[in-house]
């Protein structure tokens, strides 16, 4: 109480704190770097990423993109690579005049390297850069390069997708956080019994989304998942505590003439009300810590921030502005929409059975469907991406044109024999989907005398340590084909090089799949088991965790099944995401249900009085909660262009109005049957009466009123 009061004397000097604290954080979520490479998330202890930084460390290279050039003569495409090989960061530009003079003509080379470097109208050019994948500079070079080369030239590779993944990022943000506020604060206008209280908690969750988003600055840098979603997220889920704050207060105005006193009430109220609901909630986010592929905590850690600075924000920022603004918001107060759910309550509780025989029939399909999707997920993050987007112009005409779907890289120690090198090369070309493995050897094999090999081009494909291959794959990245055609390719490389690294864009996606895989069971677990010991804690019973959780989890079934149904494939950090956010989020609404359904009992209601006084008093903050998560998800789901954003917003949204059907017509269902098990085992329910007992006492009091 002592907190509360301090908040409400102190409410215009945490006004001025809270706005003045803005500075920092607009300057810091401007310094926050954002990351748009999955890759970078893997383990550094994988063999892959060991790779890429010896890749970078001995060759100086990191990113590799080809470039396409149509319909272009070649001493004008000469010209161009020389002006490519002088943008910064471009390390090296390897080209037909890279082996050859071009005094001689093309066709003097051997016809497997003119086909693999040429088709009638087309020529390629690959481009090493001396920056990573995914970094700022690297993204302006590409930008560069694609000014320089005009639209009949098209570049590929990771560092292009990066590029206009981040380019479409930060078009699109701006357009859908503002939807997400214009939805949230129309279902807030239409569910709550204010005009200007939801803008006045908008106001409020605004600066302390701006808070999160600056305080990102001391990680250095994050996900663009994580940006485009923690915004998002949490508006929809710290809505909740504010109208909680509203409720009380207005409540407490019925006892307390003075505002003040009543909103130091209101708080001390929400303060333990909403510390026990955000709980479950950064439980959910925690989760995604222990995933070995990072962006899991990346996500985790920014949105449970962003929760207790939700929580922070609605008991010192939220009092502040509604005692400032209580006059106006007193004025514009309106009857709710939401009507009386007495009827509705008693019509449910009534045909219980009906819901729980339907609860009982959903679970095999929604568990089907559920495990369905997970085993259907994409990895290839071309595509979340819209198909006229240009990386994905330029990789159709790489796979159409050159019949190259991927490429990797291939490491082998600088000292191991040219014979052997051959030797394996030529054992590689026989795996299924390689077109060819270039490198010094593959070129000298090729007729070509060593001597004419420029110097230029031996310093490019070795050093002192490594010997750098180029292996061309008609296989897609992330498809079961390239994951079989890598395994095969790190047999035969570890057989004649147990030293040897085979890196790139498949290798680290196949490593991908293998972590994530990994990941899901483990954030699964963890996030039902840490919500089990809350809920155990807070109800302080043993059985009722199991019935909300049961009711929950049919309910991410049911969303997470939907897509294999409806024949839709999504992204794979999607499911792992989702599964835990809803969790955490939605099982607030089973908690405030129960917790009332628990207090009606012990003051000696009838288990179905019990259950009906529960979800009566409950639908109306269920339904503005779960409304509120729709909202601020559902209109990002239909406007972005990039498919994991506007999958995982849709989940949400999808998530939240399944949950809430669940809690509301499932959870009374199971209440009122496992009733008898749920006293037992519940402290402070032994004692609660039993149907029969409430009958027979009903009786006798009735002949004591007749007698």
């Amino acid at each position: 109480m002592r907190f509360a009061k301090a908040v409400v004397k102190y409410r215009v000097p945490i006004l001025i704190l809270t706005i003045l604290l803005m500075i920092p954080s607009v300057l810091g979520m401007a310094g926050t770097r954002i990351n748009y490479d999955m890759l970078d998330y893997l383990p550094d202890d994988m063999e892959t990423v060991i790779g890429q930084d010896a890749l970078m460390e001995d060759f100086g290279k990191g990113a590799f993109s080809f470039l396409i050039v149509e319909d272009m003569p070649v001493k004008d495409t000469a010209d161009l690579k020389a002006k490519i090989q002088n943008v910064e960061h471009v390390d090296t530009v390897l080209w037909y005049d890279s082996l050859a003079d071009l005094s001689l003509p093309m066709e003097v080379l051997p016809d497997e390297i003119y086909d693999a470097f040429n088709t009638e109208n087309a020529t390629m050019m690959a481009i090493f850069f001396d920056s990573a994948t995914s970094a700022d500079v690297t993204m302006d070079a590409i930008r560069e390069i694609r000014g320089i080369a005009g639209e009949q030239c098209f570049v590929s590779g990771l560092s292009a997708l990066v590029t206009d993944l981040k380019d479409l990022c930060e078009k699109e943000e701006p357009i859908y956080v503002g939807m997400a506020v214009v939805l949230s604060c129309a279902a807030m206008l239409l569910l709550l019994d204010s005009w200007l209280a939801p803008v006045v908690f908008l106001v409020s969750i605004g600066m302390m989304i701006l808070l999160n988003l600056g305080t990102n600055y001391f990680m250095g840098e994050i996900s663009y998942i994580t940006k485009a979603l923690s915004a998002v997220l949490q508006l929809a889920v710290t809505m909740d505590y504010s109208i909680f704050l509203w409720n009380s207060y207005n409540e407490q105005l019925q006892k307390y003439e003075d505002h003040k006193e009543a909103m130091a009430q209101a708080i001390h109220q929400t303060l333990t009300s909403v510390l026990g609901s955000s709980i479950t909630t950064v439980a959910g986010f925690i989760a995604l810590c222990f995933m070995s592929f990072t962006m899991g905590r990346d996500l985790g850690i920014v949105m449970a921030k962003g929760v207790l600075l939700g929580v922070l924000g609605c008991v010192t920022v939220l009092p502040a502005l509604i005692l400032i603004l209580d006059k106006p918001l007193q004025k514009t107060r309106h009857r709710s929409l939401i009507p009386d759910m007495t009827k509705v309550s008693k019509g449910i509780v009534r045909i219980f059975p009906v819901f729980l025989v339907l609860f009982v029939l959903l679970i095999p399909p929604a568990l089907n469907g559920y495990q369905k999707t997970n085993d259907e997920v994409y990895y290839d993050m071309a595509q979340m991406l819209p198909q006229d987007i240009d990386y994905v112009i330029a990789n159709s005409k790489l796979q159409d044109d050159f019949d190259i779907a991927s490429t990797h890289m291939l490491l082998v120690d600088a000292d191991l024999p040219a014979k052997e090198v051959r030797s394996m090369s030529r054992e590689m070309e026989k795996v299924d989907g390689v077109k060819y493995v270039l490198g010094l050897e593959s070129l000298i094999g090729s007729r070509i005398p060593e001597e004419v090999i420029p110097e230029s081009l031996t310093e490019v494909l070795q050093t002192e340590n490594w010997e750098l291959l180029l292996i061309n794959s008609e296989y897609k990245v992330a498809s079961d084909e390239v994951n079989s055609q890598v395994a095969q390719l790190n047999t035969i490389l570890k057989r004649y090089d147990p030293t040897g690294m085979l890196i790139g864009e498949a290798p680290c996606m196949k490593d991908m799949i293998e972590t994530t895989a990994h990941d899901f069971q483990v954030v699964n677990a963890i996030s039902i088991l840490a919500v089990f010991v809350i809920i155990a804690l807070v109800e302080k019973s043993i059985s009722l965790p199991f019935l909300l959780i049961a009711v929950i989890e049919l309910a991410i079934f049911i969303n997470l099944g939907l897509p294999h149904y409806l024949g839709q494939s999504l992204s794979f950090i999607a499911p792992i995401c989702i599964s835990t956010i809803q969790l955490g989020a939605t099982v607030d609404y089973a908690i405030l249900m129960t917790t009332r359904y628990k207090s009606e009992r012990i003051a000696g209601a009838e288990k179905k009085d019990a259950v009906r006084t529960a979800l009566s008093a409950s639908i109306p903050s269920i339904l503005v909660s779960g409304f509120g998560l729709f909202a601020a998800t559902f209109g990002v789901a239909l406007y972005s262009d990039i498919d994991l954003i506007s999958s995982m917003c849709m989940l949400l949204a999808r998530g939240a109005v399944v949950s809430m059907l669940s809690v509301i017509l499932a959870l009374p269902a199971l209440l009122t049957l496992c009733d008898r098990l749920v006293c037992v085992t519940t402290v402070g329910m032994r004692h609660c009466p039993t149907s029969q007992n409430t009958r027979r006492h009903h009786h006798q009091h009735k002949e004591v009123v007749h007698a």
